[in-house]
């Protein structure tokens, strides 16, 4: 229960802060757009995925992990992690969690990368 109130905040607290440095002028506001737009869009596509695993009539309509994952890495990871822990969806899949994680890590440090270079 610990580990889902972390994440929780985690993905909101990074959400917050774009969205207060978008305010402020820190970074494009554009930057706080892309990543509130792909946040929604992938929470939407894992609780649509969540829907079609409950339906076991339609397991041929599951949405690939491969396509959850290349939205988490379209900036829509805070919404995937939000998405996992209140739907507990793909909450258990240590392998599907560890590549997860990279695509979060790669975001992360692409975002850095940019953000060090425009600013520095």
């Amino acid at each position: 229960m610990l580990i889902k109130k972390v994440l929780l905040l985690f993905s909101s607290s990074f959400l917050a802060v774009l969205a207060i440095g978008g305010f402020l002028e820190y970074w494009p506001t554009m930057l706080s757009s892309v990543y509130l737009f792909m946040s929604t869009i992938t929470l939407l596509v894992y609780k649509w995925d969540k829907r079609l695993a409950i339906d076991t009539a339609n397991q041929t309509l599951r949405v690939p992990e491969r396509s959850l994952h290349i939205l988490a890495l379209l900036c829509g990871w805070p919404g995937a992690l939000i998405a996992q822990q209140w739907f507990r969806h793909k909450s258990k899949k240590r392998p599907f969690i560890a590549v997860l994680w990279l695509t979060i890590i790669i975001n992360c440090s692409v975002l850095a990368y940019f953000y060090y270079w425009q600013y520095h």
